[in-house]
Parts: structure tokens; sequence; C-alpha cells
């Protein structure tokens, strides 16, 4: 059984192997198309372009939050190619990890020239157990 940590650097190991191979300026959906292929080589279990809903108050609203990934059921990764890490994307992941409880989300851009400076990891605090 994996842990989120070593599932965490297992997805950045494998999306900086990514950019070395096919660098910035490719669509959202070449990025996530070699993700999903990484993640199947190496049997970790994901979905992909997951619509979560979005309530307010007794309302289910029409165009709900969009997720790239979830992997293993333990980590949120949203892909985004553009110049810099919008904040939106920031915020609307770590709203997506807080609803559903997850510990940690990633938004990594493909489109930043050295992809370590294109990733922001975001945490649910709450959830987080002592040591």
């Amino acid at each position: 059984m994996i842990d989120e940590e070593e599932l965490a650097h297992l997805v950045i190991g494998k999306s900086i192997e990514i950019h070395k191979t096919l660098g910035p300026g490719l669509s959202k959906e070449n990025y996530i198309e070699c993700l999903k292929s990484e993640l199947n080589d190496e049997n970790i279990q994901f979905d992909s372009n997951i619509e979560q809903e979005v309530y307010y108050k007794d309302l289910i609203l029409p165009n709900g939050n969009p997720i790239d990934f979830v992997i293993e059921d333990m980590l949120i990764v949203n892909i985004v190619t553009e110049a810099q890490i919008p904040e939106h994307e920031i915020q609307r992941t770590l709203k997506i990890v807080r609803t559903k409880d997850y510990r940690l989300g990633f938004v990594i851009n493909f489109n930043s020239t050295l992809l370590k400076n294109g990733i922001r990891r975001v945490s649910n605090h709450k959830n987080v157990l002592p040591e």
C-alpha cells in the first residue's frame, strides 16, 4: 500500500519525465493522456475527467467543478497549460481537497520552462494526523 507522500513523489516524478520528453507548449489534453499512460504503466488506480457536483443550499449548480485526476482515492491533480498558474486554479483545487476530504492536491503547469517551478501543492490541514 502506497501512502500519499510516496504517491505524490511518483506523480511529480512522472510529470517531470513527461515534461522533459515533450517540453511546454502542447495542449492540456496531451499532458493528461501522457500522465494516464504513466499511471497505467505503474498500475496506479485513478479516475480522470471527473465532474464534482457543486451545491448551493438545495441546488445542484450546472457546470460543476471538473477534476483532472483522483489518484488512488488520495491525491487530486489538476493540469494547466498557462503562462503561470492562475490563483483561481489553486483555490479551486484546494476547495476540492477540502470538500472531498482528501489530504493532498497538486496543480501542475506543463507550460512552465522548468516544471518544478510550475507545481503548486495544496493540503487539507484539518485532515492531517499528528505524528
